[in-house]
């Protein structure tokens, strides 16, 4: 059976929606001759205008597309009798449109006919070719796009921070071409890379390409510009190998490639400019380091080379711009652009809320947003919530088969591609999608964008958000879809936080000795280093500034012979200094091995997931897999499946005919709330203590608040409320700080292993977003423990030895060691296999442990250990933000209160510990129990 999503019909022209911006559409035709078809589109915004007629029999077409908005432009002349004449003017990222968006929907011909003359190129008064060709499509460009030229004419570097689709591609794209005309003409042109594009994901590399060889065709048509990445095929890599274009677009994993050449300084002698698109999305993780080292090489091959960095949602621009280049300007595109977000309202939101209880409840209401649009995407945190949703929706209308889509990063590239491709050229209606497509790759005919449950950040919100109404002047609109009721606090705290454009800074790793350590394999490899040279190269980038040279000559010794407990293997002499004290590395095979390891993504192993008769679907993590017996159902890439048989690392299945299947689970399924989300709905529940309820959300909230309030109390900016209760389980204590899951894990193990300093005492603890539980059998004085009044006067919530009580609380060698894994796999001790003979997760998981375990025994000292350590308390338990959660707890009151049963906020709570323990059916027969007696306590 064929694993290709069934081919989607051309969609039914929709009838306009006045309440849903951006969606009203009106058409007219232009008279023609007898017998002729005249219709010229200019496509913009919320209207199709009529453009010139046509000569007799004559089908004239104009369209000015560009991948981030369709504006209005010129029309297209009349062709001749029995010609088509089709005018496209493709642009990656949208220019403000040189006449009003506001265009009726009816034209006279005098009109249409002025517009058709006006398609003419036009010169620009600057004599600025650029200028010109901008006005030659009928686009204005904005002050910013000036100011980024300028900068680079005058050789500087820079960050450029703009909204989604205003056009940062073409403002650094059209600087990079001037600087590269200007030198052609200043001297003879030579071959080689002059302009490097680094891309995030390989997905955006085809849509780059398009969009910058438009330009480049009128502007520069010499020019050649390539994209290389891991979808490029054998011969073209070959080809570059011996030649780069001189333009490249690749992905950071394919640039460190390239690097770990030996002729990579005269492949790259030539180079002027690289621009780092997306760079909000690199800067945060080690591919983000990845790319400041591969930096740095470039510049100290080229001192003078130029770095541009483009982002669209940061809430630190200076530290962005500086773990991009030492020295630079920040440009920041000030565009007048409106985002809307909005939330559906469910019809009864329970006044005693749980994780997913209105799932199904919300069903209907976004069947019907999606009818009213011709484009949605319906955005999941979640894969596994992405299948549920897009199996729910095929379920209750079979006639959207073929028009609706799924899209995530565990889906074949072909079926992915299908997808894309089919949102492009406007066939599909909805597509359920994860992060897969958060960036770049721009859509069109994207009306509306759905989000699923709380966005969980507003950096995310935004980013989202610009999927929608991808142009200046077209309004971007994001509808919050509730899962459960809490969520609707959530919803109105995104709204007032995006309303002040309070948008999560980005933390930039702090020496990643694992990243290094691959850094100096590879280097050793592209022609080989000095220890001191590269030293002082390393510490240029951002990350490694504070280097200290003893992590440098541990780091030094650890690829050189393994550190102190390797020494006797030959695979771990990885890089040696030759006669003239040059690192290279000695063996062949070694290199060949590191270049195929080369990158910093770690995930699970997973398993390609395969028909019997060969049709491919994509890939589930093994762990899933692997607890899977003959006959079992799952449901993956939309279609309930069976299991058949494992075998050479493929899942081989057949279609099921059930109705249930068991759903994967993939890491990283959830996001904690940030800090910034957190304080707006605080923001918001102490509005609601003073009777405020701003918004739809807080209004539908109101009933749930309001027995909150009279069973317990609301947290605010100021209070934090802690709840005791007893009951049958045994004693529960409920604590809402609103500082996200992963700080409430750390911060409830910490406050258990000191309140059990005190007294002996076992704990079962829960979390969610906004607090946590604990549940002992035995009665405690918490209001003692407590020192009840002001959070100053609680022990509890000191800072004093912060570390080791943490670090004690939690199972932190076990946290380590799984860290572990992934530090081992980038610092090259653990090889994953050649092509075809990957290793399996249970191999690199026992070949990790060992290394983890003989470096703990034999080699305390081992900084990959500390670093493994570190990572855990950094990004697994937020440590920097659990101290500041303390010190916040500390400046609140304390408001303590001991409830006859659970209120709405510590009922959320209870549902979370019993969904570690119960199925999902045992769970629902519980929860609805419990919410009777809860209803019938609260009352009318």
């Amino acid at each position: 059976m064929n694993a290709r999503v069934p081919r989607p019909r051309r969609l039914p022209k929709s009838a306009p929606t006045p309440t849903s911006p951006g969606t009203a559409v009106a058409t007219a035709t232009a008279p023609a001759a007898a017998g002729a078809t005249a219709i010229a589109r200019v496509a913009a915004e919320d209207a199709i205008v009529p453009a010139a007629a046509a000569a007799a029999g004559a089908t004239a077409i104009a369209r000015v597309a560009a991948a981030d908005a369709i504006v209005p432009a010129a029309a297209a002349a009349a062709a001749a009798a029995g010609a088509t004449a089709i005018a496209r003017v493709a642009a990656a990222h949208a220019i403000v449109p040189a006449v009003s968006a506001a265009a009726p929907a009816t034209a006279p011909p005098a009109r249409a006919k002025r517009a058709a003359r006006t398609s003419a190129p036009i010169a620009a008064a600057s004599g600025d070719p650029r200028e010109a060709w901008f006005a030659s499509r009928g686009w204005s460009v904005f002050p910013f796009q000036r100011e980024v030229w300028a900068a680079a004419a005058r050789g500087e570097s820079g960050l450029l921070h703009a909204s989604t689709g205003s056009g940062k591609t073409y403002a650094l794209w059209l600087a990079a071409l001037q600087r590269a005309a200007a030198a052609a003409t200043s001297t003879r042109p030579k071959p080689g890379l002059k302009i490097l594009w680094i891309t995030p994901m390989r997905a955006l590399a085809a849509d780059t390409l398009r969009a910058l060889q438009d330009a480049a065709t009128a502007l520069m048509p010499t020019l050649t510009i390539e994209a290389r990445t891991g979808d490029t095929g054998s011969a073209q890599r070959a080809r570059q190998n011996k030649n780069l274009p001189d333009t490249l677009i690749t992905t950071p994993e394919s640039l460190t490639l390239l690097l770990s050449k030996p002729e990579a300084a005269t492949q790259f002698a030539r180079l002027d400019m690289i621009i780092i698109d997306e760079w909000h999305e690199l800067m945060g993780n080690k591919r983000g380091v990845q790319t400041q080292l591969a930096l740095a090489r470039l510049r100290r091959w080229n001192p003078a080379l130029l770095v541009w960095g483009l982002s669209a949602t940061l809430g630190n621009l200076s530290r962005a711009r500086e773990a991009l280049m030492p020295v630079g300007v920040i440009v920041e595109g000030h565009i007048a652009k409106e985002i809307v977000v909005d939330t559906l309202i469910p019809q009864n939101p329970s006044r005693f809320p749980w994780g997913g209880h209105l799932g199904l409840q919300m069903l209907a209401p976004v069947i019907a947003e999606i009818e009213q649009h011709n484009a949605t995407l319906v955005f999941t945190n979640t894969r596994s919530q992405a299948e549920l949703w897009y199996q729910h929706l095929l379920d209750a209308r079979p006639d959207w088969a073929g028009l609706i889509a799924l899209h995530h990063g565990s889906l074949d590239k072909e079926v992915r591609d299908w997808v894309e491709q089919g949102l492009k050229q406007g066939q599909l209606k909805a597509v359920v999608c994860t992060s897969s497509l958060d960036l770049g790759v721009d859509f069109l005919p994207v009306e509306r964008v759905l989000q699923i449950g709380s966005a969980k950040g507003i950096a995310r919100l935004l980013q989202r958000a610009g999927r929608s109404g991808h142009a200046p002047g077209r309004v971007s609109r994001l509808t919050l879809v509730p899962t459960h009721s809490l969520e609707l606090l959530e919803a109105a705290g995104a709204r007032q936080a995006v309303a002040e454009r309070d948008i999560e800074a980005r933390p930039v790793p702090d020496k990643p000795l694992d990243v290094l350590v691959q850094h100096l394999v590879t280097i050793a490899l592209g022609g080989g280093f000095r220890s001191e040279e590269l030293l002082a190269e390393v510490r240029t980038a951002w990350s490694y500034r504070e280097l200290r040279d003893d992590e440098w000559q541990w780091a030094l010794d650890f690829v050189a012979r393994g550190g102190q407990t390797l020494a006797v293997y030959p695979e771990y002499r990885r890089v040696l200094p030759d006669d003239d004290g040059v690192y290279r590395v000695p063996d062949v095979a070694l290199g060949r091995r590191h270049r195929m390891g080369i990158g910093t993504i770690v995930s699970e192993s997973s398993l390609q997931v395969k028909y019997l008769s060969g049709g491919r679907l994509g890939s589930v993590e093994e762990g899933f897999i692997s607890r899977l017996r003959k006959g079992d159902h799952f449901l993956f890439a939309g279609r309930i499946l069976e299991f058949v048989r494992l075998h050479e690392m493929t899942a081989y299945v057949r279609r099921a005919t059930g109705a249930k299947g068991a759903v994967p689970r993939w890491q990283g399924g959830k996001m904690p709330l940030s800090s910034e989300l957190a304080h707006a709905a605080l923001e918001q529940l102490r509005l609601a203590t003073l009777d405020r309820y701003d918004g739809p959300e807080m209004q539908a909230l109101k009933p749930l608040l309001a027995i909150q309030q009279r069973w317990s109390a609301l947290p605010t900016p100021d209070t934090t409320v802690v709840e005791s209760m007893h009951s049958r389980e045994g004693r529960h204590l409920f604590m809402f700080p609103f500082a996200g899951r992963a700080v409430h894990v750390g911060l409830a193990s910490l406050l258990a292993y000191r309140v059990g300093q005190v007294t002996p005492v076992t704990f079962s603890i829960a979390v969610n977003d906004y607090g946590f539980e604990l549940l002992s059998p035995q009665e405690l004085d918490w209001a003692a423990l407590f020192n009840v009044g002001h959070g100053s006067r609680a022990s509890l919530f000191s800072t004093e030895h912060l570390l080791e009580d943490v670090l004690a609380s939690l199972n932190a060698t076990e946290l380590s060691q799984r860290r572990f894994r992934e530090i081992a796999r980038i610092a090259g001790l653990v090889f994953q296999g050649y092509p075809g003979q990957p290793k399996s997760a249970r191999q690199l998981q026992a070949s990790s442990s060992l290394f983890f375990a003989v470096f703990s025994q034999h080699d305390a000292g081992n900084l990959l250990l500390t670093q493994a350590q570190r990572e855990v308390l950094e990004q697994e338990l937020e440590l920097g933000r659990l101290r500041a959660t303390l010190q916040e707890l500390q400046a609140r009151h304390l408001s303590y209160h001991a409830t006859k049963r659970a209120s709405p906020f510590g009922f959320a709570l209870m549902v979370e510990r019993f969904r570690e323990k119960l199925s999902t059916e045992k769970l629902s027969d519980r929860v609805a129990r419990l919410v009777r007696e809860l209803e019938k306590a609260a009352g009318p």
